[in-house]
């Protein structure tokens, strides 16, 4: 399959004057950025089919919390309250790991140049152009973080069973337009998995009423209730696209004009009367190009909320860790 690439140039406005993210960052002090991470998703891929949707989820819930500085990669430590710990990421986010192993390629190749924010910004394309999808010109420079934010987290990212005024007021908050941009970036539930816990509700008690969401069509409502049984086990996992789960493509919006999109989150695009979502899904059902083209826009607008740039922040020995813990950490080790 040919790539999908689009170079954009985003219009004036889109990144504050005094940010320095630029794609050849890393030319001349680390050259194999690219080709380390895509690598090592491409073999992450061989064994974990979910760890491309894993990865972008990754990169989404870092840039809605303070924006894009790898924070959500912080362990719990005495001076940090882990976003992993979060009710958005607590048993969900994934991929932890991979990233290490990211991380401890590049510090071999090139040690203390490239960022945790980077490497979770670079895997979400690579990602999603290995399952299928665009890839895009992504601008890198930005720095970690020295601190987490578990309370935004809760408070900022997007949850599964929030309506459509709510999305479109978090989006808002983070400098992303309420339309497009939150169409196209829901898009990425294409592919990936959700727990039965994001759905029960809506499938047995929606909004206390005792009855399933009204939006969510009648047969696959009692498909996902064989898998969802009430009182059974809420970790169960299903595929968030039912026909293509592990490929990055359009058939999303298919399902949400179908009244099949698994989370409420995802059905309120197409669901909620009169709204200016509804145009938007029909677009990108009929046109994958026009919604490959628009998440790659979206991505680059996401990727680009508040980074840390220039002497901000740190760059990261370890991506779970602070570089004051750990060097505290090393120190002990070796005394």
């Amino acid at each position: 399959m040919a790539t999908l690439f689009f170079f954009l140039l985003l219009p004036p406005g889109s990144l504050p004057a005094t940010v320095t993210l630029s794609p050849s960052f890393y030319d001349k002090t680390c050259p194999e950025v690219f080709s380390i991470i895509r690598g090592i998703v491409e073999y992450t891929l061989l064994s974990d089919p979910r760890i491309a949707a894993s990865l972008v989820r990754l990169h989404f819930h870092d840039c809605f919390v303070n924006g894009c500085d790898g924070s959500i990669l912080l362990d719990n430590s005495a001076t940090i309250e882990s976003e992993k710990e979060a009710a958005p990421n607590n048993n969900s986010a994934r991929g932890f790991e991979v990233v290490d192993a990211m991380k401890k390629a590049l510090e071999c190749m090139c040690p203390g140049i490239v960022s945790c924010a980077d490497i979770l910004t670079v895997a979400a394309r690579e990602s999603v152009n290995l399952a299928g999808g665009p890839s895009w010109l992504v601008s890198l420079g930005r720095r970690d973080s020295t601190t987490a934010n578990r309370t935004l987290a809760d408070l900022a990212i997007p949850a599964p069973f929030e309506t459509l005024d709510v999305l479109k007021s978090k989006f808002a908050a983070v400098g992303l337009n309420t339309s497009t941009d939150l169409v196209a970036l829901s898009g990425a539930h294409t592919f990936g998995r959700a727990q039965c816990r994001s759905i029960i509700n809506r499938l047995y008690n929606f909004n206390g009423t005792g009855n399933p969401d009204p939006t969510l069509n009648a047969t696959h409502l009692e498909t996902l209730r064989k898998v969802c049984p009430l009182g059974g086990n809420e970790i169960i996992l299903l595929n968030l696209d039912p026909t293509t789960p592990n490929a990055f493509d359009n058939n999303y919006y298919t399902n949400l004009q179908a009244q099949q999109g698994l989370l409420q989150s995802d059905q309120e695009l197409f669901s909620t009367s009169g709204a200016d979502t509804i145009e938007i899904v029909d677009r990108f059902s009929s046109d994958q190009i026009s919604f490959f083209e628009s998440f790659a826009i979206s991505m680059i607008r996401m990727g680009n909320i508040s980074p840390l740039t220039g002497s901000e922040g740190e760059i990261r020995m370890s991506c779970r860790k602070v570089n004051a813990d750990s060097r505290s950490s090393n120190q002990w080790s070796s005394s």
